[in-house]
This record gives structure tokens, C-alpha cells and sequence, in this order.
């Protein structure tokens, strides 16, 4: 029997060639890093195990066995986020991780907490058609395959999922140096504890959404409003201690803010959402088992994960 082009190469070196892609699938299907490396190591451990007889092509088949991972983790961990404490929002990614999704895909947006977040509207399937399309362009006929749909069904998933994804999306896009400057001015008025500048910053109808998890303190309800947002934010900066370190680094491909222990491990990430030259939205993470990815502060101030 005649070997396929790829079967002369080593099955370590056809995976590490596609990990980035896989990568960058099972995170944006899935929110979370630690999710999506174990999709990557379970989709490795079977291309181990697969006969030649059943791959064509490594790049379909290890993308067909990572979607279908993940969309059987999607459906498990829907119900896990029912009953999660508090609002949930996604794992951040930082540092080379997400430098190599932003190349791969080429559409930084998409890796953001803010399109993270659109996606939750979405079922499983809904999700893994609507990524596989419109951010790493398969052909319907590729994603049919992949999860095991019609093409025709697939093309009616993908305009349903599109349709919800717009309708939720803000109708002002901003540019990365106006994120840049916002997020400068954030951080200072914050740590400064200026009310009047933090308020200048935010959008009227600002929403703050703090995920703890119920494994440390946070606001179990989203805060509306320019004003009872600062009022927070304003409260709880009062109270850090003197050892407390605040670094400006990059969030999922955006502008960020990683707070940091005295000890230098991490304690929060913060990540903005602006519109029409204001902060509409500001998510903040502190579920401490959400921040396993994020580097220690001496890491950090190294230049590791900035």
C-alpha cells in the first residue's frame, strides 16, 4: 500500500505543525485554556492511535476530533454555568498563546472577552459552525463533515448564528489606540481614586461584570450604571494593600490590566469594552483557577506574557 505524503513525516512534528489551529478552536469554542489544552491533548493522544486508512487529510481529521470534544464539553458545561456562582465570563489568555491565535486567525476581534461572551448565546453546534465559517473560513461542505451535519443544515446554523451574533455586537467599533488611551486613563483614575476622571471615562449605561466563582469575593450580580461602577471600583482599589502591583499588559489581544499579589502571583485581570469613545463594559476576573495561565509578576515584569 502506497504511504500518504504526510505519513513520511513524524506524527509528533504533522501535530505540532496544526496544534496552533486546534489551539485556537478549542479556546474560542470553549472560553477557557485549561478546556482547550485538554481538547488539544486528548485530539493528540487519537492521532496517535488513528490508522492511515482513516486520515486523508491530518489538518481535517484533528480538526474534526477537537470540534467534537468540544462540543461535548460545551454541552456538559452548560450545566456547570447554571449553577455557577456569580457571572461567568472566559479564562483570559495571555502572552505567546495568544500572539500565535491572532496569527493563525488573523482577526484579533474574535479572540477578545467581549466576542467570547457574544458566543455564550450560542448552542454548541451553533458555535463550532459559526467559528469554523466566519472566523477560519472551512467551506460549508469541510464543516458538514467536521460535525457531522448537512451542508445545507450547516448553512442554516451558520446564518441563525451570525443573525444573533450581530444583533448582540455594539454598533460602534473603536480603534486599538483609543483602547489604548482609555485603558491608560482607567488605570490611572483608579488607582488614583479620582471619581470625576473614572467618571468622565465611562459610558452612561456601563455594565461591570466580576467573576469569582465563589471561590473568592466579588459582586454576584452585573453593576449598571457610570456611577455605581466607579463607586465600586473606587471601594475596592481603596482598600488593596501597599504591596499590591498593578501591570498594563495585553487581554486576549487587547488592551488589559493584570493585578498582582505581594508575592507576585496574580489576582485579577481586566479587560474593557468601548464604544463611541467610552468604556461600555468591564469584565473582571478574579476566580483564582481562572488565572492558572496568567504569568507570575516577575514573569511579567520580564516581558513573558505581555
Amino acid at each position: 500500500m502506497r504511504r500518504r505524503g504526510w505519513a513520511l513525516v513524524s506524527r509528533a512534528e504533522v501535530f505540532g505543525r496544526n496544534r496552533p489551529l486546534l489551539f485556537s478552536i478549542a479556546y474560542r469554542m470553549t472560553g477557557s485554556v485549561m478546556e482547550a489544552e485538554d481538547a488539544v491533548q486528548e485530539a493528540y493522544l487519537r492521532w496517535q492511535q488513528a490508522s492511515e486508512d482513516e486520515v486523508r487529510s491530518p489538518s481535517s481529521y484533528l480538526s474534526t476530533v477537537v470540534t467534537r470534544l468540544c462540543i461535548d464539553r460545551l454541552r456538559s458545561a452548560r450545566v456547570r454555568r447554571e449553577q455557577y456562582v456569580g457571572p461567568w465570563l472566559p479564562e483570559p489568555l495571555l502572552g505567546e498563546q495568544a500572539r500565535e491565535i491572532e496569527s493563525k486567525a488573523d482577526l484579533e476581534d474574535t479572540l477578545s472577552m467581549a466576542f467570547l461572551v457574544l458566543l455564550e448565546s450560542l448552542t454548541p453546534v451553533e458555535r463550532a459552525v459559526f467559528l469554523l465559517r466566519e472566523v477560519f473560513g472551512y467551506e460549508y461542505a469541510e464543516i458538514a463533515a467536521l460535525v457531522g451535519k448537512s451542508e445545507a443544515n450547516c448553512r442554516q446554523i451558520s446564518r441563525r448564528a451570525r443573525q444573533s451574533v450581530a444583533a448582540r455586537r455594539p454598533r460602534f467599533e473603536s480603534s486599538p489606540q483609543q483602547e489604548e488611551r482609555l485603558m491608560e486613563g482607567f488605570l490611572q483614575a483608579s488607582l488614583g481614586g479620582d471619581m470625576e476622571a473614572l467618571l468622565a471615562l465611562l459610558s452612561e449605561d456601563v455594565t461591570l461584570y466580576s467573576d469569582g466563582g465563589g471561590k473568592t469575593r466579588a459582586a454576584l450580580r452585573p453593576i449598571y450604571g457610570a456611577d455605581n461602577v466607579a463607586r465600586f471600583l473606587t471601594g475596592i482599589l481603596g482598600n488593596i494593600p501597599p504591596d499590591f502591583t498593578v501591570r498594563q499588559t495585553r487581554i486576549n489581544g487587547r488592551p488589559g490590566l493584570v493585578g498582582y499579589f505581594g508575592d507576585g502571583s496574580p489576582q485579577s485581570v481586566v479587560s474593557i469594552e468601548v464604544s463611541e469613545g467610552r468604556i461600555m463594559a468591564i469584565r473582571l476576573v478574579v476566580n483564582p483557577e481562572k488565572l492558572g495561565s496568567v504569568p507570575p509578576l516577575e514573569s511579567a515584569e520580564r516581558g513573558e506574557g505581555s
